[in-house]
């Protein structure tokens, strides 16, 4: 264990590193040795392609061809070495881009080394580092606390308490807690490993393609699939060894036929290149997915939280105008006094700093601070001379009824920020407002995102409920709102009139839209009752009061350049503090979802019929009906090659819960329409003596080319110019190869028998006309019946996203 066998005196310790005591320490790995967040290494990536279930089936399948049957039959085996590239080459570009991204958006603590203070990275921290700390920064590493101002610590990650802790000189600080007011300075006394959070933070930043509810339900489906392969398997080699009693090489050939058009073996595949595209895609737009499955989650949420400070409205005040309630007093001294006051302060106390200087003399020289808390919704200090001095929220400092809060909220309705000075007439302390004389109301200006209007409006037109979430006086924030156009923004709520009960708090949520004077534990209990009403719900913030609603949240977004703690809990960091990358997000997550469910319905529509056909064939004691290289050529036509470019086609419709059924929903019937037509084809080819195992095969490719095209065609749905390309493309791609002469003999084609030919057209187009009669019927239900199952391309505008 790397840890500090002899504390230096506090008083000593506090000085930092020098230089060389630095390097001594690095030399013999006492360093902050912790992995980069967010990715898995190239060897794994590889790995996880690679060494799969399906490969390792359709690896033996592929054996079994080249020793048995055909090199032609054999084209599987390369369809899956290119998927498999595929699958590497995206995840490896995810994985650039993430851990390009980690590197921008991770705290870099401040150190004290040489006699100055100085940014490292996680990674450089040695022990004994003295770190400086303040508001909203993330401890992380564990220590000693050497200094202490006011310094107050959420521990509400590690401990589940969600109160802040008072710390003082000689007390220990862990790793994962994060300052929640008040600055300070520690000494490193557990780096690497050793410290409490870093084996939770390692396990907790994997890059991991499975935590999902999507991939859960694919897992099942494929389970199943597994296990009737082997009995299906078993059955057809039997019987077609029935039927080619003396040319077991068939018999071989007509199995793996079969059984290797049961696995779906793109579906896995393409769901972890959707991911890893979308990933790519965000972070282009400087958006850190800090665990993928959040790519998921933003397909399913249907309310977003926003805070309004550096969301709605961009970090930065003005101080528009100062209002003196006391005549004698010396506001403007106090005003520049309390900017000196705090080494790291917020927006408010910045513009505030920016319109009145420090004053001259000593009778402003500090002597005590209590510093700013979301809790407490105020700071002071006191000073040598001029006793103790307060600001923030008027409706906290002042009275319920004084005359002095009819002012703030007139002020507050036009969206204007509103502190109050007030001078103490006691020492500080929690209840030091209780007494004090209101000096002046200091009036900030806010300055509206540009983006922000357009950003509420997208939500609103894709039906996700926006609630703006915010700390500052409930007239002011529904100002901002009402003028960024955000629907029941006239009726702003004080949450301080809220009820604590979670079903009438969730009620409340459910009728009202802007809610002010939010504590950081009412957000949590928001985002607790909004889900208690099954929302998923996506929470953006950047300060330290937003953390545990950050952590609690189905989606937690944070600004890049808000707190380090903010940033280390949220699912999604948007690097370049824009609003209106939200939207992007979301689409995002859409895209990738809704797509994955469109291809899975065309993989398990072939998984089906691939079953039934097998089952058929089997029981009816016939050859199979096709070679493996026919249905390699249905299904890269069909299913491959479209489902690659449908997985990452646009698509905005919302996720819903239900995916497995939803699934099956479709992939059953259009897969039992598909066998059915194909036997019945190949079943009255059989009885036509003057046609060749050859041609009545040819016929059953024809039927199942077309029914499984129609399939494509309504999975496709809503059709845009390229859909329609795509599915011109792959039909002239089968006519290519069933008259160009050489290409007809490669994947063994012969459509020179008439009636096979009238048989296999008129068979395929009646399995359309029942599949195009099924799809109107699933929609007319769906529209009867809102609460029925989603249908692919399903009429009405359920299926949004050409």
């Amino acid at each position: 264990m790397i840890d500090a066998e002899a504390s230096p005196p506090a008083e000593t310790s506090a000085q930092g590193l020098t230089s060389a005591e630095v390097a001594e320490r690095a030399a013999r790995g006492a360093v902050n040795n912790v992995p980069a967040r967010s990715s898995r290494s190239a060897r794994e990536i590889v790995r996880a392609n690679v060494f799969t279930r399906f490969n390792a089936i359709i690896g033996t399948l592929f054996v079994v061809i080249l020793v048995f049957g055909s090199p032609q039959d054999g084209l599987f085996g390369l369809v899956i070495v290119a998927n498999t590239a595929i699958g590497i080459i995206q995840e490896l570009r995810a994985k650039k881009t993430l851990d390009t991204l980690a590197v921008v958006g991770e705290a870099k603590p401040r150190v004290r080394r040489d006699g100055r203070t100085t940014e490292v990275t996680p990674r450089e921290l040695v022990l004994d580092d003295v770190c400086d700390i303040g508001a909203g920064e993330q401890i992380v590493v564990d220590g000693v606390v050497v200094e202490a101002d006011g310094l107050e610590l959420d521990e509400s990650l590690l401990t589940g308490e969600s109160d802040p802790v008072h710390k003082r000189p000689g007390d220990p600080v862990m790793s994962g807690s994060f300052v929640a007011a008040g600055n300070g300075a520690f000494r490193a006394t557990k780096v690497g490993r050793d410290a409490y959070a870093a084996r939770l933070a390692e396990e907790a930043s994997r890059f991991t393609l499975t935590r999902s509810e999507l991939r859960a339900g694919l897992d099942v489906i494929l389970k199943y699939v597994t296990w009737l392969m082997v009995p299906v398997g078993v059955l057809l080699l039997i019987s077609q060894l029935r039927s080619n009693k003396d040319d077991f090489s068939g018999a071989m050939t007509g199995m793996v036929a079969g059984v290797v058009t049961m696995v779906p073996e793109g579906l896995m595949l393409l769901t972890s290149v959707a991911f890893a595209v979308g990933v790519v895609r965000l972070g282009r737009k400087q958006c850190l997915v800090q665990e993928l499955p959040a790519i998921e989650g933003l397909a399913r949420v249907d309310v977003v939280c926003l805070d309004k400070t550096g969301t709605l409205t961009e970090g930065g005040m003005d101080v528009g105008e100062v209002r003196t309630l006391a005549s004698g007093l010396p506001v403007k001294e106090a005003l520049g006094a309390l900017g000196t006051s705090d080494p790291r302060p917020n927006a408010s106390l910045q513009a505030i700093i920016d319109a009145h200087p420090a004053p001259e003399g000593d009778g402003w020289r500090v002597t005590g601070v209590e510093p700013f808390s979301s809790a407490r919704k105020w700071s002071g200090a006191t000073f040598a001379g001029e006793g103790s001095w307060l600001l923030g929220a008027p409706d906290v400092l002042l009275p319920q009824g004084d005359p002095v809060l009819r002012e703030v909220d007139e002020l507050g309705a036009q969206g204007l920020r509103v502190l109050l000075l007030a001078k103490a007439d006691g020492p500080l302390g929690d209840r030091a407002g209780e007494t004090a004389t209101p000096a002046a109301l200091v009036v900030l200006e806010q300055r509206l995102r540009p983006d922000a209007a357009d950003t509420l409006r997208y939500f609103a037109s894709q039906d996700v409920a926006a609630k703006v979430i915010s700390g500052d006086n409930a007239l002011s924030v529904g100002a901002v709102a009402g003028k960024l156009g955000l629907a029941g923004a006239e009726h702003a709520v004080d949450a301080r009139d809220l009820p604590e009960d979670r079903a009438e708090l969730a009620q409340a949520l459910e009728g009202n839209t802007v809610f002010g004077r939010v504590t950081p534990q009412q957000k949590r209990a928001m985002v607790a009752g909004l889900q208690s009403r099954d929302h998923t719900v996506a929470m953006t913030g950047d300060g330290v009061n937003d953390v545990l609603a950050l952590k609690d949240a189905d989606i937690g977004v944070a600004m890049g350049s808000g707190s380090a703690a903010s940033r280390s809990v949220a699912q999604i960091v948007l690097l370049d503090d824009k609003f209106a990358t939200l939207p992007s997000v979301v689409a995002e997550g859409r895209r990738v979802i809704g797509n994955i469910e469109r291809v899975a319905n065309l993989f398990l529509s072939k998984t089906v019929y691939a079953l039934l056909l097998s089952l058929l064939t089997g029981v009816a004691g016939l050859p199979f009906p096709f070679l493996p290289r026919h249905l390699t050529l249905i299904g890269t036509l069909t299913i491959g090659t479209p489902a690659f470019f449908l997985a990452l086609g646009p698509n905005t419709e919302r996720a819903r819960p239900g995916f497995v059924p939803r699934v099956l929903r479709f992939a059953v019937p259009a897969g039992v329409v598909a066998a059915g037509a194909t036997f019945l084809t190949y079943s009255l080819a059989r009885l036509n003596h003057g046609s060749s195992l050859a041609q009545d095969r040819t016929g059953a490719t024809i039927t199942l080319f077309l029914v499984a095209m129609w399939i494509l065609a309504i999975v496709a749905r809503p059709l845009a110019w390229w859909k329609v390309v795509l599915i011109a493309a792959m039909g002239g791609g089968y006519l290519l190869a069933m008259f160009v002469p050489f290409l007809a003999d490669f994947f063994a084609l012969y459509p020179d028998n008439l009636p096979n030919w009238g048989i296999a057209v008129g068979i395929g187009v009646a399995g359309m006309a029942i599949l195009e009669f099924g799809w109107h019927v699933s929609g007319w239900l769906q529209r009867r019946h809102p609460g029925t199952a989603h249908h692919p391309g399903a009429p009405a505008g359920t299926a949004k996203g050409a």
